[in-house]
């Protein structure tokens, strides 16, 4: 039972053609807690880092009432922007801009004041 050698080499040919299980990138599509350089790279929008010192990593998203950081040039955080919907209320400054500490709350613009 010999395969015909024009089976075999059409075989050898169509193996590489096959579509390979989905990766994601090595640059791109980062998962939560996967090193980055900028937000662009992960999934969440979020490259986050705790200090000056430390490596960032890929982070969720703030939620309601959690710290925030306004949407930087620079793509890394030391708080991570809102999720979809909700604005950070922070107090916004040319230093704070600069230096990446103009920290806020995630709200609800639509209002939960009360009403």
């Amino acid at each position: 039972n010999v395969l015909p050698p024009c089976l075999l080499l059409a075989l050898l040919l169509l193996v590489p053609a096959l579509p390979a299980p989905h990766e994601r990138g090595l640059i791109f599509n980062l998962d939560t807690g996967e090193l980055c350089l900028q937000s662009a790279q992960c999934k969440s929008g979020c490259c986050h880092r705790g200090s000056g010192l430390s490596l960032a990593r890929c982070a969720p998203k703030a939620a309601e009432l959690q710290e925030c950081s306004p949407k930087s040039i620079y793509g890394v955080y030391y708080k991570c922007p809102c999720e979809s919907g909700l604005t950070c209320d922070a107090d916004k400054s040319i230093v704070g801009s600069i230096t990446n500490s103009d920290f806020g709350t995630c709200k609800d613009p639509r209002g939960s004041d009360g009403s």
